[in-house]
């Protein structure tokens, strides 16, 4: 077999491998992480800190001191799924800490929010306590109709100036796909201070429950065929940003990471296929790669990137309408 060069550039960071282990309860721990480094990983996203942490952590300073004990015991209340999913804000920064003195892969912190709130600060704060970069998770569900899309996009951009100007370290932000023009907005985050750019966020919906007639939360693991929505628009931005970009969603094996690179990602980010099949399933996707790569003739990632972006591949109009009325139309039904 060829010597495969699996080496890549991510925001700047040099890594062994495109394979990202992305923020999910298995990078919570330091245990856990030291497995994820061990089995492959390149680097990790630490899940994320919740914008309410932030704000809960505020409140309960405030309510000390103006010693308003009964009100903090009401708020200290308020977020016990929050804290099992991961630590406070002190704690998630020991974590970063302790990271950064175990690990020999980049550490990426994580924020989660729709508001400026703590995120300047805390993101400072990340920076101090080692994160080699720190990703913007911005999760904001408009519900106000008298809010546009136009004012949406520039809260992003806002948030992302903001942020920028307290950092030195590299800022990704991770987007969901439900934007007019995916392309353009892409291009004014980086132009906004973004180092790049981690396509697509998934966006988790609530069930009914329909005996109590409320919404709950309902968690289901990504699917393969959920790349290919990252994988178009990553083919469109690829030539149009000079910026990194990582694919997430739907990545589970050595060829959905052969797909994402041939469009131009730099690297990707994989959870779902760690929580259901474990940790060292990072080591039959990185052989997969490696034995994909070797029967086509590919020696590096680098060599591989973005050979299949919008202004290299054969057929460009297979990204726009033509690939969707030909699937329309070829499609028989089952006899």
């Amino acid at each position: 077999m060829t010597n495969i060069d699996l080496s890549t550039n991510y925001l700047g960071l040099e890594l062994k491998t495109p394979l990202i282990a992305s923020a999910s309860p298995l990078t919570g721990s330091l245990e856990s992480l030291l497995h994820l480094e061990r089995a492959g990983a390149s680097a990790v996203v630490l899940p994320s800190l919740f914008e309410e942490q932030i704000e809960h952590e505020r409140e309960q300073f405030e309510q000390l001191g103006d010693y308003q004990t009964d009100a903090m015991a009401e708020a200290s209340g308020f977020f016990p799924t929050l804290d099992r999913y991961n630590t406070g804000p002190e704690d998630y920064l020991q974590l970063i800490r302790d990271a950064k003195e175990c690990l020999g892969i980049p550490v990426i912190a994580s924020l989660n929010g729709f508001s400026s709130g703590g995120w300047k600060y805390y993101g400072e704060l990340m920076e101090q306590a080692g994160a080699d970069a720190l990703e913007l998770n911005i999760y904001l569900v408009p519900t106000d109709t008298s809010v546009s899309a136009s004012d949406v996009e520039r809260h992003y951009r806002d948030l992302v100036k903001a942020v920028r100007e307290q950092l030195r370290i590299p800022l990704a932000v991770k987007i969901g796909p439900y934007f007019s023009s995916p392309a353009t907005f892409g291009t004014d985050l980086i132009e906004s201070g973004a180092s790049g750019l981690v396509l697509f966020n998934r966006f988790l919906s609530p069930e009914i429950d329909l005996e109590t007639l409320e919404f709950v939360p309902a968690l289901q693991l990504s699917q393969p065929e959920e790349l290919r929505l990252a994988l178009r628009w990553i083919a469109i931005l690829r030539d149009r940003i000079e910026a990194s970009i990582a694919a997430t969603g739907g990545v589970h094996s050595g060829l959905d990471v052969a797909k994402a690179l041939l469009v131009g990602a730099d690297a990707v980010m994989m959870a779902s296929t760690l929580l259901k099949h474990g940790i060292d399933r990072l080591e039959a996707v990185r052989d997969e790669l490696i034995q994909w790569m070797d029967e086509n003739g590919y020696y590096s990632v680098e060599q591989l990137k973005g050979s299949m972006s919008m202004n290299n591949c054969s057929n460009p109009e297979g990204l726009k309408r033509a690939n969707y009325m030909k699937a329309l139309t070829s499609y028989t039904t089952p006899t």
